[in-house]
């Protein structure tokens, strides 16, 4: 088994030295919102084979960094993976602490306008409206979720005729809970449970895939074993994997990433985004 992975691992040009695989595959940059002075741009990873008169299955990403930095290559392996197995791909921009001074509430904000505005031009980018995925490590995989479970904390000026909300999650050690057994919560100024993901999960809640790892010391484990449990209590799908002594920001690492990209891949394929074997 190892020798085949090494081999798939070989065609796709990726090793577990840290370099990328497939190259080829570069993001088209495009501007989703305007604040003042500040553009938030969409970085888009096409298939090579691209038509644009098809329509593809869509995954939003939000990196991680305790909204205060990180940028969008956080997630550029997975994208250009995704993006050679036949979906587009999208890593997503949005204001941090560190570089705008704002608060995780106006990170929500634009989480959700990156997602509206894919959904709002999907004919253009070519895209089913139907099948938007979202994703994200810690912080990143908080705006995921929040997304896909909070109502409300709508920027100003959004059309809300479209939704912001995602039809699948696909989370990585994501902040789940903003209370004070969680994280982030000093931040939250009072406000913790209108944006804490966990406090926030109701029937209708999209199909999840979690990854953590046991030895995380910044989000809670505890927290993605709540969640699974609150996500089955209304019925929704919530596939969670625990990496044994693993870290926080493991899945991108060595054998981790490879392993946990492959669930990824299984999970798509179960909903009917992706088709086939995974080439990793």
């Amino acid at each position: 088994m190892r020798v085949f992975l090494i081999v798939c691992i070989s065609i796709l040009g990726y090793t577990t030295h840290g370099q990328s695989f497939i190259s080829e595959i570069q993001p088209e940059t495009i501007t989703y919102k305007s604040i003042d002075t500040v553009k938030l741009n969409l970085h888009i990873y096409k298939p090579l084979n691209f038509n644009k008169n098809k329509m593809y299955n869509c995954i939003v990403f939000f990196h991680g960094g305790g909204w205060n930095g990180g940028n969008y290559k956080a997630f550029q392996r997975q994208s250009r993976y995704l993006a050679s197995r036949g979906m587009i791909a999208i890593s997503a921009d949005y204001r941090l602490k560190n570089i705008h001074g704002t608060t995780p509430f106006d990170a929500v904000e634009d989480a959700k306008s990156a997602i509206r505005y894919v959904r709002k031009h999907a004919k253009d980018l070519s895209v089913n409206p139907n099948m938007i995925a979202s994703g994200g490590g810690s912080a990143g995989g908080h705006l995921a979720a929040a997304c896909g479970n909070i109502d409300g904390l709508e920027g100003p000026c959004e059309d809300l005729s479209i939704s912001s909300k995602p039809n699948a999650l696909i989370l990585f050690n994501p902040v789940y809970d903003n209370s004070k057994n969680g994280f982030g919560y000093a931040r939250m100024n009072g406000r913790y449970i209108e944006i804490s993901p966990l406090h926030n999960v109701t029937k209708g809640a999209p199909p999840t895939i979690v990854f953590f790892g046991t030895k995380d010391k910044t989000t809670p484990v505890a927290s993605s074993r709540l969640y699974e449990n609150k996500m089955k209590t209304v019925g929704s799908r919530c596939d969670l994997f625990l990496y044994e002594g693993a870290e926080h920001a493991f899945f991108n690492k060595g054998d981790y990433f490879i392993d946990t990209l492959r669930k990824v891949d299984a999970f798509l394929v179960s909903l009917g985004y992706l088709k086939g074997e995974p080439t990793i």
